[in-house]
C-alpha cells in the first residue's frame, strides 16, 4: 500500500479519537527514516497541548492503529510555528505576522513577511510595508507564523541547568 493510502487509512481513526478527547488533529504522517518507519500524529487545543495530553492520546489511539505497518509512533504538538495548511489555520492567523516562502520568485524574491490580511482558495494577501501583496496559493511552498521570541519567558531549569555551571 502506498504511503499516501496508508496515511489516508490511518487519519480517520486518529481524527475520531482526537474529536472524542477534545483535540484538534493537525496532521498525520508516515516518515521512513534510517531507524524505521515513524507514525507521527500532531494534535493541538486552544490552550496548547501538554505532555500529559500527548501521553493520554497516544494510549487511546494506539489500539486503533496497531494493525498498520510502522515501527514507532510519536504524538506531539505541531509547535508554535506550525505551517498554515487549513482554512482554520489561516483564520486563526488573520491579522498576525506570517512568513511566506515561494516555489519560484515573485519580483526576484522567494520569501516575504507581513501581516496576513486576507486569504481565499486562490490567494493570500499580506500587508507589507504599507502595501498589500497578493500571493497565489499555488505559489506558496510554506506559510508559517512569525514567532516573536521577545515575549517568551525563560524556563528555570533548576540545579541541573548546564548553563549555570
Amino acid at each position: 500500500m502506498a504511503k499516501e493510502n496508508r496515511t489516508a487509512a490511518i487519519q480517520p481513526r486518529c481524527q475520531r479519537m482526537a474529536d472524542q478527547m477534545g483535540f484538534e488533529l493537525v496532521d498525520v504522517a508516515l516518515d521512513r527514516e534510517p531507524a524505521g518507519v515513524f507514525l507521527r500524529v500532531y494534535i493541538d487545543k486552544p490552550e496548547g497541548i501538554t505532555l500529559d495530553d500527548c501521553e493520554a492520546y497516544h494510549r487511546a489511539v494506539l489500539p486503533l492503529v496497531e494493525n498498520f505497518d510502522y515501527d514507532y509512533m510519536e504524538v506531539s504538538s505541531p509547535g508554535i510555528d506550525r505551517p498554515l495548511k487549513t482554512d482554520r489555520d489561516f483564520e486563526r492567523n488573520l491579522g498576525s505576522e506570517v512568513e511566506v516562502r515561494l516555489y519560484r520568485p515573485i519580483d526576484g524574491n522567494k520569501q516575504f513577511q507581513g501581516i496576513l490580511a486576507d486569504y481565499d482558495a486562490e490567494a493570500l494577501t499580506l500587508e507589507t510595508a504599507g502595501s498589500p501583496l497578493r500571493i497565489p496559493q499555488k505559489a506558496a511552498a510554506l506559510v508559517k507564523p512569525v514567532v516573536d521570541m521577545e515575549g517568551i519567558e525563560e524556563v528555570d531549569l533548576g540545579e541541573d541547568d548546564p548553563t549555570q555551571a
